[in-house]
């Protein structure tokens, strides 16, 4: 009986802690979305990230060097291909505020 009556009230607050963690915010100033340019700021981090981890692990001797001339060739495309959709993204919203106050 004591053990049935843990098991219930550890239920009871895996569900409340389940609850109050993924409850979506009442204000909806406070559930801001991600835009575009949020979503490429992520991915870029990300990159840059994986560049780092390439040259430690690279410099620790874990890959030959065809490989890592090979995926580090194939990350920095993939950071200039976001670097250069932000650049348009944020020339698109400078020329777009212009246009407003002009």
């Amino acid at each position: 009986m004591a053990s049935s009556t843990g098991m219930i009230l550890g239920g009871v607050l895996a569900l409340a802690l389940f609850l109050y963690t993924f409850w979506p915010e009442k204000f909806a100033i406070a559930q801001r979305q991600k835009t575009r340019l949020d979503f490429l700021e992520e991915l870029k981090e990300q990159i840059y990230a994986n560049l780092r981890d390439l040259n430690f692990e690279y410099q620790a001797g874990k890959y030959p060097q065809e490989d890592y001339t090979a995926q580090r060739e194939i990350l920095e495309k993939e950071a200039a291909t976001v670097l250069a959709e932000m650049d348009a993204l944020q020339g698109t919203g400078i020329r777009e505020q212009g246009s407003v106050r002009g």
